[in-house]
């Protein structure tokens, strides 16, 4: 039971496979692998704390070690936000910005000095209320020696960051060149748009009446997973 939960706090989001009936036969505090793998990721964290003092004397020597282990590995999942998440979750099933926080989680675990890291909109599918977990694990790769590179249009993030370049003015070929760079109170003083949203002089408000459907859909046929493949 500690290797399995160990291997799966190590390598998370495994695909989703049965277990086999004689692993389940074992228990942790009366509970098995399969009940704890689908856990929140938070749900998980609260049933850890205090384990010990459910556990044996021989139960807590064997389990010293992994207990230290999977505590680190899952306080990295739950400071990159990734808290509703649960061990058992397909992989497939992941948005780009899960997938890229996990692989982030990995990196802070291994302490890892002098690398560049580049990241891709990594708040897609986060909720705003944890944007400052993820601002802060960013900040502690920087810290511990490492560079962050991250492409992003989170105004949370853009402000904590310590240098900015704005890319723009707009998108596709109405883009693409340097309209602007330095630290974000630089940037605040600027008349560029990026600035605008940042310093709140532009905005885009909440629309008051939304508009009504006309009962009309689209059907996608054929489609599989997460990529759209063979549409009729």
């Amino acid at each position: 039971m500690g290797r399995e939960v160990y291997g799966a706090a190590t390598l998370p989001f495994l695909q989703r496979r049965p277990f086999k009936k004689e692993s389940l036969w074992f228990k942790i505090d009366h509970k098995n692998i399969a009940y704890l793998s689908n856990l929140n990721l938070d749900n998980l964290a609260a049933w850890l704390d205090g384990i010990e003092l459910r556990l044996s004397k021989k139960q807590n020597a064997i389990a010293k070690d992994i207990l230290k282990e999977i505590r680190e590995r899952l306080g990295f999942l739950l400071d990159v936000g990734l808290t509703y998440l649960s061990l058992n979750r397909p992989s497939r099933t992941l948005s780009g910005g899960e997938s890229q926080r996990i692989r982030l989680a990995t990196q802070i675990g291994s302490q890892l000095q002098g690398i560049t890291y580049i990241l891709d909109e990594p708040s897609i599918g986060l909720h705003q209320r944890d944007n400052q977990r993820l601002i802060h694990s960013l900040q502690n790769l920087r810290d511990i020696g490492n560079s962050v590179l991250v492409v992003e249009h989170d105004k949370d993030i853009m402000l904590a960051a310590d240098y900015l370049i704005d890319i723009g003015p707009r998108a596709g070929h109405h883009g693409g060149r340097v309209v602007a760079q330095g630290t974000p109170k630089e940037i605040l003083k600027l008349d560029t748009i990026t600035a605008g949203y940042l310093n709140g002089h532009l905005k885009i408000e909440t629309p008051k009446e939304r508009r009504k459907g006309n009962g009309k859909f689209v059907e996608l046929k054929g489609v599989t997973g997460n990529n759209l493949q063979g549409l009729a």
